[in-house]
């Protein structure tokens, strides 16, 4: 029997958007969606909210995108979004998000490792005015010891490192579990693998983030896709997230700073050179330090160009766009 989309007035003339919208990345679940929808759509009707599911697969290669068609079938709350390749889950959140219409959007994982049933506490923190509710999984790594190794300390890692990088400091960046106002996540724009980044990103914005315990089950079906290997990939986004919060709308900045350290140092080294070929008749020909200091000094004469050219450009872009470089809460009349 199919579900009616609880989004639409029962009349069917005027479409209502629905409060929530779950987004659902998707990668080779085939064996786990019936058990998550069995579980999620109960979850979410218990909250009194209309939803819609957006689910979105992202390439894969099993028979995932038939179950979804099957859930679909079964109730028409359920959206399918199905890519041509696999993009990564960066890309399927942003095609998620891009298609959400709920006034509060909630991520999780399809694997059945995240609890619907803690969806309810993230709402609640939502009514009491956060903007962002990140999921904690406190009882995670019960696994072993080769969990523990493989696991364990590179999520570890990672959460020590995006925490001190960006100064938001979550326990647990890696839960897909999160709720977020809408008109927060639509003004975030993502690419490469900066969905782990976002309640880092959107606290540049302003926004109040909060971190609440979830539950945390093994996977049941298919293994992880992640391990040790990811430490790098956090590093590597994090001085792109780094970056781009401080320092994307005023580029000059940074590369202005290193460029005049760099020319400094390369004077401070030219007059010393300069002493000793004046004072004490020595030869510099064959001095490297002297081959220093004029590398020194292109070097930071190139760093200040390039800050200069990025001010441009930032310019050019926030202007060709009519994009402003401050984002508004609310107004009053």
């Amino acid at each position: 029997m199919l579900n009616e989309d609880l989004s639409y007035e029962p009349d069917g003339a005027t479409p209502k958007p629905p409060q929530l919208s779950i987004v659902l990345p998707i990668y080779n679940e085939a064996e786990s969606l019936p058990h998550l929808l069995e579980e999620l759509v109960p979850a979410l009707e218990a909250t009194g909210r209309t939803f819609e599911i957006i689910c979105v697969d992202d390439g894969s290669r099993d028979n995932s995108f038939g179950e979804l068609q099957k859930l679909r079938a079964q109730d028409a709350r359920v959206r399918v979004v199905r890519f041509r390749r696999n993009f990564g889950q960066t890309a399927a959140f942003a095609a998620g998000f891009d298609r959400a219409r709920g006034e509060v959007v909630i991520t999780m994982d399809a694997d059945l490792q995240n609890d619907p049933t803690d969806i309810p506490q993230l709402l609640a923190k939502i009514d009491e005015g956060y903007d962002v509710v990140s999921g904690w999984r406190v009882k995670r790594w019960q696994e072993g010891f080769s969990a523990f190794l493989t696991r364990k300390v590179p999520s570890a890692t990672a959460n020590w490192l995006i925490s001190k990088g960006t100064g938001v400091r979550l326990h647990d960046y890696g839960c897909a579990l999160k709720a977020y106002r809408s008109d927060v996540i639509k003004s975030i724009n993502l690419y490469g693998d900066l969905h782990r980044f976002i309640p880092a990103i959107a606290s540049y914005y302003g926004v109040s983030v909060v971190e609440v315990p979830v539950n945390y089950r093994s996977r049941q079906f298919g293994r992880s896709k992640y391990g040790i290997s990811r430490i790098t990939r956090v590093i590597l986004d994090l001085l792109t997230v780094r970056f781009l919060l401080s320092y994307s709308t005023r580029p000059i900045q940074i590369f202005g700073l290193m460029g005049l350290g760099s020319l400094a140092l390369g004077v401070l080294i030219g007059v010393y050179l300069t002493f000793v070929k004046l004072v004490y008749f020595e030869n510099l020909v064959d001095r490297p330090l002297l081959l220093l200091a004029i590398l020194l000094v292109m070097v930071g004469v190139q760093f200040i160009t390039m800050g200069l050219l990025g001010e441009m450009i930032s310019r050019t872009y926030h202007e060709s766009q009519n994009k402003p470089i401050y984002t508004v809460r609310e107004e009053l009349g």
